[in-house]
């Protein structure tokens, strides 16, 4: 069996991330969940664009402060693509992938497939499927949805529904999973 194949959450994983939350102080965002505080003293988002052909791997959070400049990378990275527009990502959302990046143990970025909508593009994208929201929390850049080549969609998505801080759409057809740091609820097969 390859290293790509194992399980990406394990009984050990998970708790090495609920000890480290112990120790890390209390997030700034009230409906974190301890596995964010877990995500360490240093956090890291790496992802790539298939779309844009840009990828990027910045750390954004050290020792409980954001780092305004990396912030403004993801905001750029994550923006519209189809309108090149762009406008601040929430962090709690950056914090869930990051964090369930994390509990999956892979060295491999994400691939985003969609980050921020403009109202635009969320309608001609709900024009052609039906599992668009119309209030869809990417207007709000409150939402990604991610794949990896190395983990199931599955595995992403229980990764995320561990952090148990946000929404965690599961597209087994389409392969890949929304994360959104909305109310904590579940969807999909």
């Amino acid at each position: 069996m390859t290293e790509t194949n194992r399980v990406g959450v394990t009984r050990r994983g998970l708790l090495g991330i609920f000890a480290a939350s112990m120790v890390v102080a209390a997030p700034t965002c009230s409906n974190a969940f301890g596995l964010l505080r877990g995500a360490g003293d240093i956090r890291r988002i790496r992802m790539y664009s298939g779309r844009t052909g840009e990828s990027m791997d910045t750390i954004y959070w050290i020792d409980g402060d954001y780092i305004p400049e990396a912030l403004k990378e993801i905001n750029h990275f994550m923006r519209d693509w189809r309108s090149n527009t762009q406008i601040q990502i929430d962090p709690r959302t950056v914090d869930i992938m990051a964090a369930s990046h994390r509990l999956l143990d892979v060295s491999e970025p994400y691939m985003l497939l969609s980050g921020y909508r403009t109202p635009q593009t969320n309608a001609m994208l709900r024009s052609q499927s039906r599992g668009v929201a119309k209030n869809s929390l990417h207007m709000k850049g409150q939402a990604a949805d991610l794949r990896l080549k190395s983990r199931s969609v599955s595995q992403m998505a229980r990764a995320a529904v561990s952090c148990a801080s946000g929404g965690v759409g599961k597209y087994s057809r389409s392969n890949f999973v929304h994360m959104d740091c909305g109310p904590i609820r579940t969807w999909g097969a």
